[in-house]
Parts: C-alpha cells; sequence; structure tokens
C-alpha cells in the first residue's frame, strides 16, 4: 500500500503562511490558526507542503488502509481558503446560514472570512471536532 503523504512535519505554520500569503488571505490565515487552536486546545502543525492542521486522530478504512490525519484544518490555496471538516456531520443547516462558499462533503472553499458569518464557521468546526473526537482515538 502506498505510504500517506499527509503527515505532519517540522515546517514552521508561521513561516509557511508568511512564505505562502499575503494581504487579506494573510490575516484570514492567521484568523484560522487562532480559532482551530483554541477549539482544538492544540497548537498548529503543517501536515504534508500545505496543510495547516490542528491535533490529529487515527483512521483505518475497510480495506486496510490507515493512517493519522488532522482533527481540523485548512489550506490556503491561490483562488481560496479550503477548510478541511470531518465529511459526515450533520450540520444542521448550519451551512445554509454560513454565507458565500463552496462545499463538498468535507472541505469549505472560501474566498475570505468576511464573505461568511464567523459564529456559523465557529459552531460548524466544533461540530465537527467533536463528531470526530467521539468517532475516533485522538492522537494529540
Amino acid at each position: 500500500m502506498a505510504e500517506n503523504k499527509t503527515k505532519p512535519t517540522k515546517v514552521s505554520v508561521s513561516a509557511f503562511l508568511k512564505a505562502k500569503t499575503t494581504g487579506q488571505q494573510l490575516k484570514d490565515s492567521r484568523e484560522l490558526v487562532k480559532l482551530f487552536g483554541d477549539l482544538t486546545g492544540k497548537p498548529a502543525k503543517m501536515w504534508g507542503p500545505s496543510i495547516v492542521g490542528f491535533d490529529s486522530y487515527h483512521y483505518v478504512y475497510e480495506s486496510g488502509r490507515e493512517g493519522d490525519a488532522p482533527v481540523i484544518g485548512f489550506s490556503p490555496r491561490k483562488p481560496e481558503l479550503v477548510l478541511y471538516l470531518a465529511p459526515y456531520v450533520d450540520d444542521k443547516g448550519l451551512k445554509a446560514k454560513l454565507g458565500k462558499h463552496k462545499g463538498g462533503a468535507g472541505c469549505l472553499y472560501i474566498k475570505t472570512l468576511d464573505d461568511i458569518d464567523r459564529d456559523v464557521l465557529r459552531k460548524l468546526a466544533k461540530t465537527s471536532i467533536a463528531e470526530l473526537r467521539k468517532r475516533y482515538p485522538t492522537k494529540g
């Protein structure tokens, strides 16, 4: 089986953000580091080359593939911020109240935090974190 490439690294989150973001995206990234750090009680770590993740959990798929992943995280990309949440969370309609975003099962794509309701984002993040911690052992 192929080895998972998304693992914690020793790269500084602050250095990564300074090198890869500017202006509003840097400001938004720093705000997400504070929010997700507060909600998880864990510091930000780089996962692979481009994901800022918080806490970790161990998963095992039915196929036998297993690995570790951040409980919550984000990646500043050129066109937008990508937020990584638990893919199976019942958000109780929160995503509909979030504001301007695109999204898949476990990802939210946001141009800027000013486009969304931060209180709704906080609720979504808390729900996602709680669900992952309930389903999987966290590693811290």
